[in-house]
């Protein structure tokens, strides 16, 4: 079963690069400098920010809606994220190596499963996911902290 991961648009964050840090922390927004690799997981570009690299600590909601599992937490943002990486039918560098969890929505937003990969089967785990024939979507998290990695979309 095909599959897409594409990270977050970067123009909804760009903004509050431009904030002091007071401006930040009064949203509940934090300016950090990576400095330890992995450890800063971009949900922009769907890579670890290398040491040095300044990047926004923010809530987001990522799933928004209207049911009973809508989410929101914790997210790193590197600051020179311009773009949204997309992969197709593979793993980006953020969810390799780390235990996640999958969580599996059907069309109404409604949780219908769930899995979690702690070694090399998270592609396998995603693709067998999708053969379940109400899945419209998954949401994988760092299963550790909990934080939300990425949106998964059957390829169209």
């Amino acid at each position: 079963m095909s599959f897409t991961i594409t990270g977050l648009a970067p123009e909804q964050f760009q903004p509050l690069f431009e904030l002091s840090n007071e401006e930040l922390k009064s949203r509940g927004v934090i300016r950090k400098t990576a400095d330890t690799k992995p450890g800063f997981p971009c949900r922009v570009t769907l890579e670890d920010a290398e040491p040095g690299e300044t990047v926004l600590l923010l809530n987001y909601e990522s799933h928004k809606a209207a049911t009973p599992y809508r989410s929101s937490y914790a997210i790193y943002v590197r600051e020179h994220a311009k773009a949204a990486f997309t992969f197709h039918n593979e793993l980006p560098p953020v969810m390799i190596k780390r235990p996640i969890a999958l969580r599996i929505f059907n069309a109404e937003g409604m949780l219908i499963g769930a899995d979690l990969s702690f070694n090399d089967d998270l592609k396998a785990k995603i693709e067998n996911a999708f053969t379940i024939p109400e899945a419209d979507y998954l949401h994988a998290h760092n299963a550790a902290h909990g934080c939300f990695a990425a949106e998964i979309r059957r390829a169209r």
